[in-house]
């Protein structure tokens, strides 16, 4: 065996990780993404019995973006086990107290019929924000396309460039918006 065909073997059964940025993405379509990775669906030597999958980290999943009016009308179940412990939270109140916690059930249901999916779970590290611990950024060696394009704030936009930007008309300097 060459030494360029032991290298693309190695890197074939190995655990790579990649990382994603949730920012305004939709939970459920993005963990279809996510979950190829951690059940290991890109890789050729995929098979259901065999553990391939990669570890995956997502990062800003506090900017996740529901379509509509989800936030106000998707309800979460919980049972705690005990007698009366059942309780349904809206998905802003869930947000709220846990930013990862959406996009961390959103992917745990896209793995329906995965024998594996709570040991697969292991290998998501989700995060709030982009600040990630020094250990797993040093592990990170891909990067996973955004399934939408993120627009460009107009606040973020240098205001030279806005000022030459066309406009259809100039409102009077007295105008007032009621």
């Amino acid at each position: 065996m060459s030494l360029t065909q032991r290298v693309q073997q190695w890197a074939t059964f190995s655990r790579t990780w990649h990382i994603i940025d949730c920012t305004w993405q939709n939970p459920f379509h993005i963990a279809k993404i996510i979950q190829k990775y951690l059940r290991g669906l890109h890789k050729p030597i995929y098979h259901p019995m065999n553990d391939c999958g990669d570890h995956v980290v997502a990062i800003n999943t506090k900017e996740i973006a529901l379509p509509g009016d989800e936030w106000i009308k998707r309800v979460y179940f919980h049972h705690t086990g005990f007698p009366g412990g059942a309780s349904w939270t809206l998905a802003w109140q869930l947000h709220e107290k846990d930013p990862t916690m959406i996009l961390k059930k959103a992917v745990y249901n896209s793995m329906k019929g995965n024998l594996q999916r709570r040991h697969t779970m292991q290998r998501l590290h989700l995060y709030a924000f982009d600040d990630i611990p020094d250990n797993i950024k040093e592990n990170i060696s891909n990067e996973i396309r955004q399934e939408r394009v993120v627009p460009t704030r107009l606040d973020e936009i240098d205001p030279k460039i806005v000022e030459k930007f066309g406009k259809l008309m100039d409102y009077p300097k007295d105008y007032v918006i009621k």
